[in-house]
């Protein structure tokens, strides 16, 4: 039995908590023994990003203390879990955390490239009836690599019909407080991915980060466009 350690990140565990379920729902499906730490906290990822990299450090020392093990960590996030593999070397450098830090980035995987790379699984037996398009999370595509995995996944949802949008690789415009920074550049890059989508024809969008579909579904609900979000746990969820 392959054994996990839940890692919950923020947007999840305060604005979409049942998309944490949901994981844990397939990962069990899938004969995983799930574990999670309640005392886990931030990844430290927003503070770095602002520059607040002392702050930063702080969190993610505890981060690494709340995962101490041999287990996997899987998370819903690419952008999470791509901080964690590839800035805490950067945060730790020249520290004594530094190996801790190291090990941990390859123990932590995003929930799709956990299935699909580790578990070798595309097909969790889901079902969903919908028209949908895929959204490339800047995180899961260029700080992890992930792209066709979500894909596969999704191809094998019964009753889910899967378009491509011309503008998937394309920032959805949160960016953290990018989004607060650059208010009007940001939802300008929200309309151009919700049009995309539109223009697909599909009336759903599905991807790895909440946070991305978050800024996107805000969009929507104030041009009360025909479109809604989800993540792609939820989806994977559906009818088990």
């Amino acid at each position: 039995m392959t054994k996990v350690q839940l890692f919950i990140p923020c947007f999840v565990d305060q604005l979409y908590p049942e998309t944490g379920m949901n994981m844990v729902k397939v990962l069990e499906k899938l004969g995983c023994e799930v574990s999670y730490n309640p005392k886990q906290t931030c990844c430290g990822q927003p503070a770095f990003n602002a520059g607040y990299w002392d702050e930063s450090r702080d969190v993610a020392r505890k981060f690494i203390k709340d995962f101490q093990g041999e287990e996997y960590v899987v998370g819903p996030s690419g952008s999470c879990t791509g901080f964690v593999r590839n800035f805490y070397e950067r945060l730790f450098d020249s520290s004594t955390e530094l190996k801790a830090g190291q090990k941990l980035g390859k123990r932590a995987y995003e929930f799709t490239e956990f299935l699909t790379e580790i578990l070798k699984v595309e097909d969790v037996g889901a079902s969903f009836e919908a028209k949908a398009t895929y959204h490339d999370a800047c995180g899961a595509l260029r700080e992890c690599g992930i792209k066709s995995g979500p894909r596969k996944l999704l191809s094998n949802v019964k009753g889910l019909e899967i378009v491509e949008m011309k503008e998937a690789e394309t920032c959805c415009g949160f960016g953290g407080t990018f989004a607060v920074k650059y208010e009007p550049i940001s939802v300008g890059m929200a309309q151009t991915k919700v049009q995309s989508a539109l223009d697909s024809g599909a009336e759903l969008m599905i991807s790895t980060d909440v946070s991305c579909l978050m800024h996107i579904q805000g969009y929507i609900d104030k041009q009360n466009l025909p479109m809604r979000t989800m993540h792609i746990a939820d989806v994977l969820a559906a009818g088990l």
